[in-house]
């Protein structure tokens, strides 16, 4: 996703002179081509994301484009004073992005792990929150929230991630991607775990059930149209995410419900990151596994559910 993400800014700074990069120390590789053909408008704000959001607050009062670039906590975990006031209380075209979100630091413990940002950050009025499920959408997104033109926060993967796309879809913020459709349950995912979905889909598929996979990129504002789609045709639908069950997609959907009085035909059931701290330091597949984020425990929830 990073990868993608790099390439797109590179290609979104050739038509928009006012478009800049901001990062916290790190990227330097990743943005060579882009420092060598835009060196003015490449900013290294060093280990200080909080400066950086102010600092980015300060240039789009000026007229330019900020997009700031850092691992996910500390991009919105560590500088989340100054994005609600400096920039989403003045309304500015900031694109807050966050990397390596969810459990893709696995590794590096607890400090890189990012299991609370979408929480975080759609609580923040005016903050758009977009999740892309892949290479091919995290190109898109980027180019949505570039025309957009107010408070962003895009949430990235790390690197080789599957591709689900085979063809380019019309992505608009807002509007949820119908990657599949289906009759018995539908996966709704957001962000790096759409392949996972897919993988599910055609795990279920084998043992006789129809599914559907839609992307919720767009984690806030939700897609009011398709959600009620879903819940007048399914009978069990369960959110997928790599962020805690409290507070992101899973928990905007219960939302959702709530304040549209909807009675649902059957089950919403989460999966997502258990209220735990990993206390292990592990690859992110290792990871996922902890907190239940694999096709055969999700599978058997499921089926489980499915058949009562």
């Amino acid at each position: 996703m990073r990868n993608a993400f790099a390439k797109e800014m590179e290609i979104l700074a050739a038509d928009d002179p006012d478009l800049v990069l901001l990062t916290g120390d790190m990227g330097n590789r990743l943005f060579n081509s882009y420092k060598q053909r835009y060196p003015n408008r490449f900013y290294n704000c060093g280990v200080a994301e909080s400066n950086m959001a102010s600092v980015a607050a300060g240039m789009a009062l000026c007229g330019l484009k900020p997009v700031t670039y850092s691992i996910a906590p500390f991009n919105t975990l560590r500088c989340m004073e100054q994005i609600k006031i400096d920039i989403c209380y003045h309304k500015l075209p900031v694109i807050v992005v966050g990397v390596g979100a969810g459990l893709s630091y696995g590794e590096l413990g607890p400090t890189h792990q990012s299991c609370e940002d979408i929480s975080m950050m759609r609580s923040i009025p005016g903050m758009t929150v977009v999740c892309p499920g892949d290479a091919v959408e995290v190109r898109l997104a980027l180019r949505s929230a570039v025309e957009l033109g107010q408070p962003v926060y895009l949430r990235l993967g790390k690197k080789n991630e599957p591709i689900v796309h085979q063809q380019t879809p019309e992505l608009t913020i807002g509007k949820a991607l119908t990657v599949t459709e289906g009759k018995d349950i539908c996966l709704i995912c957001t962000g790096n775990v759409l392949p996972l979905g897919m993988d599910l889909v055609i795990d279920l598929k084998e043992k006789g059930l129809s599914v559907g996979l839609v992307s919720m990129h767009t984690v806030k504002p939700l897609d009011d149209t398709c959600l009620r789609e879903i819940f007048s045709h399914y009978s069990v639908v369960a959110t997928i995410e790599e962020h805690s069950i409290i507070g992101g997609l899973g928990t905007a959907l219960q939302e959702w419900l709530y304040e549209n009085k909807l009675e649902i035909r059957g089950k919403l059931m989460k999966f997502g990151i258990q209220d735990q701290f990993l206390n292990l330091s592990c690859n992110q597949l290792r990871a996922r596994k902890r907190n239940h984020l694999t096709v055969s425990e999700i599978r058997g929830r499921l089926l489980l559910d499915s058949d009562q």
